[in-house]
């Protein structure tokens, strides 16, 4: 495999995170893994009732944990449930539970020889994460798996709006700058 800088790995895009035709995508789970409002819901709806059938027989999931699944009627092979943590004014560990996530994700992609995986802004919407810290976060984590991992070759950050996406695009460009 042709060897890219860490930076040249990454796509940040707008729109409907469950259209997209990657191995994986990532669902903002919650500890349960059954469903709920927001892009947790969506990807249920879109995936179908199979999704839940699969994500009952899995049991519950650690806030920072991940767990993977099968893509079902979406365009993914795979959905990949991370659960971020509740944003409790960042005294709780937070930011490291959400670097957890990304990292976790990316553990199975690697695990399942998955080369393109997709996340939303994982903890930002119902959770209260502030989204610009949580965009740093998620940057700064895989470019830190990317440095030591050839899997997944590719990360999608799949913004719902393109407020969000200019917030993960100045940060590629800090991180850039930075030399990464």
């Amino acid at each position: 495999m042709e060897r890219h800088r860490p930076i040249e790995r990454i796509l940040v895009v707008t729109g409907d995170i469950t259209t997209l035709d990657v191995d994986a995508i990532v669902n903002a789970a919650n500890t349960a893994l059954l469903g709920g409002g927001g892009v947790d819901g969506a990807i249920h709806r879109a995936a179908g009732p199979e999704l839940l059938a699969e994500c009952r027989l899995l049991g519950r999931c650690e806030t920072g944990g991940a767990r993977i699944t099968r893509g079902y009627r979406l365009r993914a092979r795979h959905v990949i449930h991370a659960v971020g943590p509740v944003w409790g004014g960042g005294n709780r560990g937070e930011d490291e539970l959400l670097a957890s996530c990304y990292r976790a994700s990316l553990e199975l992609a690697r695990e399942h020889g998955l080369a393109a995986l997709a996340f939303p802004a994982l903890s930002t919407g119902a959770y209260g994460f502030p989204k610009e810290r949580a965009a740093g976060i998620a940057l700064c984590t895989t470019l830190e798996w990317f440095a030591a991992n050839a899997l997944p070759a590719q990360v999608t950050f799949c913004c719902f709006s393109e407020q969000d996406a200019v917030l993960y695009r100045r940060e590629i460009e800090a991180q850039a700058g930075a030399g990464r």
